[in-house]
């Protein structure tokens, strides 16, 4: 098997299973909570709330119903661009199987939402095609912030409600983000960079 093949199967299958776990997820809260409805996991610290997010990632908003059209056409368009280079390196041989899993998971969690924006509205919603919205439900509670703190004082630290798919999208580009720290030649291990080094000067 070609290294070409072996990175293609790594980003479909990183790019299916994640997807699917990301839905299933989301499939199970829509037929059993009701809306709003809070199960706790993990003692006070970690919730499953369900909530309808009507905008980006961890509940920011972004307008009415242009800003959720902009919102799931922009969704597409950084799927399609991130897809179209990695395909690319990997017909290149220019990119490592670290780099291919990491775009994979921010495709993964971009699809994940997607799929709500394209589907959810239509079946459980009854909205049109693409301006559904997002199915929410991690609520983690760590600690309350004091009073005095600017903006957050008295509530809970990280109080965003977020999905599985925002996790994905998150986790990636985090890593990303240590990759350009290596580009940044700043003092950090050469092993954590995402592209091999036949991918330098191209």
């Amino acid at each position: 098997m070609t290294k070409q093949r072996k990175l293609a199967i790594i980003a479909a299958v990183i790019i299916v299973v994640f997807v699917l776990m990301d839905q299933l997820l989301k499939c199970w809260v829509v037929r059993h909570m009701a809306l709003y409805q809070t199960i706790p996991l993990l003692g006070e610290w970690l919730n499953l709330h369900y909530i309808l997010n009507e905008g980006m990632a961890f509940g920011l908003s972004f307008g009415e119903n242009i800003g959720k059209l902009a919102l799931s056409l922009i969704r597409i368009g950084v799927v399609g661009f991130l897809l179209y280079y990695m395909i690319k390196r990997i017909r290149q041989e220019k990119i490592d199987a670290l780099a291919v899993s990491v775009l994979s998971l921010i495709i993964a969690g971009a699809l994940g939402n997607i799929i709500d924006s394209a589907f959810y509205g239509l079946i459980f919603q009854g909205k049109p095609f693409m301006f559904g919205s997002v199915v929410d439900m991690f609520y983690i509670r760590l600690f309350l912030m004091p009073e005095w703190f600017p903006l957050f004082g008295g509530e809970y630290f990280f109080p965003a409600i977020f999905n599985f798919a925002d996790s994905c999208a998150t986790k990636g580009r985090q890593i990303i983000s240590l990759f350009y720290l290596c580009l940044s030649h700043m003092s950090f291990p050469s092993k954590y960079c995402l592209y091999s080094s036949s991918s330098n000067g191209s």
